[in-house]
């Protein structure tokens, strides 16, 4: 009988370059009973826009499938049924905007569908015009808003409220009868599966767990891909979830399993080890730096023990070079940022960097709202090789800043 959805978007102009990032459908009869519901997050292959609204981070939406790969599947949930959101222009123009964009017209607008936040005035005079503010009048409890699965569960439940109010055959009964015989166009059928995303709190498992179980090689393993990879990925102490499948990918390529890596993960340690006890002195934040790296790598504190026990008295590698940001370095900013991004762009500049807009092989370090971002700029910064770090990262680099001899 009913379809109501719910998207969560990029932004607000679906008509420039904004695109879904989340969709739920949730079918219920002709007395508002739920019946099923559906709901996936969507790789929008671009930055995810205002992530403090929505919430959903560029690692989840990075794996998540593209809007083509679930189109069948959403058709067909879609067929026959009374489209219904709570402001369903905007959900409409959306939908129909993703299937424009893979050469298909769908019957997906106002004209043939339902809009909770238009029928208000006449079921719920009081309230205003959000979902929060209808249901509240309806005295229903509220419910975790910009999770397109709750506010679609949350727009049915109203449908259902207003369904009990009329009765029936409800007002809008020939539009209901419409939407029976809509025609809707030949879509291929769905190719990847729903992927949701993560409940509040929940973190994804580390990357260890993703590769092999397995006794250690009889010979050291030529690592030292793995390794340059892991010193980058550290670099803003954090592994992001582009760079731990990074490491995963370049771990299975070399044959490393995760006894292989484990060791790999400790002989780095010990050599960290050795660069803070170099002057005889470790002090208090050297030690909680080895213990955060330590928990990066899948490691404990008594490995930071046996560490320090193995590099006592040893000195750092005298060839080694460590990565810092100095004077005149050009860095790049993306991402919706707090403070604003010109902000962040005019500290740099004031403390000497150079501040570009577009990555180039010259520039030296992208500072990403979200490391995991899919912006344009992210994704050429890791073509290049170019560190991507967080801003509370980057402004700890700025504090140690090396200026020009």
């Amino acid at each position: 009988m009913y379809a109501v959805i719910d998207v969560e978007t990029t932004g607000l102009r679906a008509s420039w370059h904004d695109r879904i990032i989340e969709i739920a459908v949730v079918r219920v009869d002709e007395h508002g009973r739920v019946q099923d519901e559906w709901c996936s997050l969507i790789n929008p292959n671009r930055d995810l826009g205002p992530q403090h609204i929505h919430g959903i981070s560029a690692a989840e939406a990075g794996r998540a499938p593209a809007f083509a790969q679930l189109a069948g599947h959403i058709s067909e949930l879609l067929r026959g049924r009374t489209l219904v959101a709570h402001n369903l222009a905007f959900d409409a123009l959306f939908l129909s905007s993703e299937f424009r964009h893979l050469g298909l017209t769908v019957p997906v607008d106002t004209q043939h569908g339902l809009c909770t936040m238009q029928l208000a005035p006449h079921f719920l005079p009081s309230a205003g015009r959000s979902l929060l503010d209808c249901r509240r009048a309806a005295g229903m409890p509220a419910h975790q808003a910009h999770s397109a699965l709750h506010d679609a569960r949350a727009a049915a439940d109203l449908l259902a409220h207003y369904l009990t109010i009329t009765g029936a055959p409800p007002p809008w009964a020939p539009t209901v009868a419409r939407s029976r015989s809509l025609p809707w166009p030949a879509v291929p059928a769905a190719t990847a599966a729903a992927v949701r995303r993560r409940a509040p709190g929940v973190r994804e498992p580390h990357f260890l767990t993703r590769l092999a179980d397995r006794l250690p090689r009889q010979q050291e393993p030529r690592a030292d891909a793995y390794l340059d990879l892991l010193d980058r990925a550290l670099l803003d102490r954090d592994i992001s979830a582009t760079e731990a499948d990074g490491l995963v990918a370049v771990a299975e390529s070399l044959g490393l399993g995760r006894a292989d890596v484990r060791c790999l993960h400790k002989r780095y340690l010990t050599g960290l080890a050795g660069i803070a006890l170099a002057d005889g002195v470790l002090t208090p934040a050297e030690r909680h730096d080895l213990d955060s790296v330590a928990t990066l790598v899948g490691l404990s504190a008594a490995a930071v023990d046996r560490a320090l026990a193995d590099a006592e008295g040893t000195a750092a590698s005298p060839g080694r070079q460590f990565w810092q940001l100095r004077s005149g370095d050009l860095v790049v900013f993306t991402g919706t940022m707090t403070p604003d991004r010109e902000e962040w762009q005019a500290g740099a500049e004031a403390a000497g960097l150079l501040v570009g807009e577009g990555v180039t092989k010259k520039t030296r370090l992208l500072v990403a709202a979200d490391p995991d971002s899919m912006s344009g700029k992210a994704k050429k910064a890791r073509q290049y090789g170019i560190p991507i770090v967080h801003p509370e990262a980057y402004r700890s680099m700025l504090e140690n800043l090396l200026l020009p001899a």
